[in-house]
């Protein structure tokens, strides 16, 4: 048995040890923490997760696993890690300590195993030893916040985008009358997703008349008032009449200095006015 396999079954056979050793030692002060739970359940997933670990870094000095191999083998239990609800609820100083203190725990196993064995060995071969831990420890802490900061990424743009569809609801009134209520802010990105949504909504609703209320649209850019507008003559080749209500004094400045043509669009000061309107025009809309 050469050098490098014995420093791998004894690294091997220590895998238990290692993740009671360090549960036992773990800081479970800070409450919002996977490491702090009390719960039988929880407490034996957070040691099997570190075992899990093990299991796969014990086999760093096996030289019939070629380096890709290896570090291939942790990417099931990277993502696991990153994507697990309790890691992410705790502060992202408090895993990269515990990642820290394993690499610890794995230098110092070099060194009772230097200690313990009866062949003498090299500076250099122990050099190379602690030098493959530290480097894998550091590929493996990279390769895990780059999987956390893409999945938090990733569901950043899911909140996004359902937040982007709660923004532009489209109420159906009747089978061919809907409401388009705008309330908030609206950037070029949200008035980018309004345009394509209600096309999309009144397309597949057929929808044949919209209400667009304006009177909770406090501010509007020259960018969004161009894409309301673009919106309303859309729609009127669509063959979906619109009419706009609960424009603000500025909003219509906005769009008479832009040159934005009214002809053609009906406009009222309220919705309540639109409505009633429209049901004089064609009766009653059944609710």
């Amino acid at each position: 048995m050469n050098k490098d396999e014995k420093l791998l079954h004894y690294m091997c056979d220590k895998t238990k040890d290692l993740t009671e050793a360090w549960y036992q030692s773990l800081d479970k002060s800070h409450l919002n923490s996977v490491f702090s739970s009390n719960d039988p359940a929880e407490i034996e997933l957070i040691k099997q997760q570190n075992y899990e670990f093990h299991k796969r870094f014990c086999t760093l000095f096996d030289k019939e696993v070629k380096e890709e191999e290896f570090l291939l083998s942790f990417e099931p239990w990277i993502v696991n890690i990153a994507r697990d609800k309790k890691h992410l609820e705790t502060p992202i100083h408090l895993v990269l300590r515990e990642l820290f203190r394993t690499q610890d725990q794995y230098l110092n196993l070099l060194n009772e195993f230097i200690e313990k064995d009866t062949e003498e060995y090299d500076r250099e071969t122990e050099n190379q030893w602690r030098s493959s831990i530290i480097q894998t420890f550091a590929k493996v802490l990279v390769w895990f916040t780059q999987e956390i900061n893409n999945y938090a990424s990733s569901q950043l743009e899911v909140q996004k985008e359902m937040i982007l569809e709660l923004s532009s609801p489209i109420i159906l009134l009747n089978k061919d009358t809907g409401l388009l209520p705008l309330i908030g802010e609206i950037d070029t990105a949200r008035a980018k997703h309004i345009l394509q949504h209600t096309l999309t909504i009144c397309s597949e609703k057929r929808i044949k008349h919209l209400f667009l209320d304006l009177s909770g649209v406090l501010i509007i850019d020259t960018m969004v008032a161009q894409q309301i507008f673009q919106l309303i003559n859309t729609l009127d080749l669509l063959g979906v009449k619109s009419t706009l209500s609960g424009i603000r004094p500025e909003i219509a400045q906005t769009a008479v200095q832009l040159g934005l043509d009214f002809n053609g669009v009906s406009i009222t000061s309220t919705l309540e006015r639109a409505i009633s309107l429209k049901e004089k025009k064609i009766g009653t809309i059944t609710m």
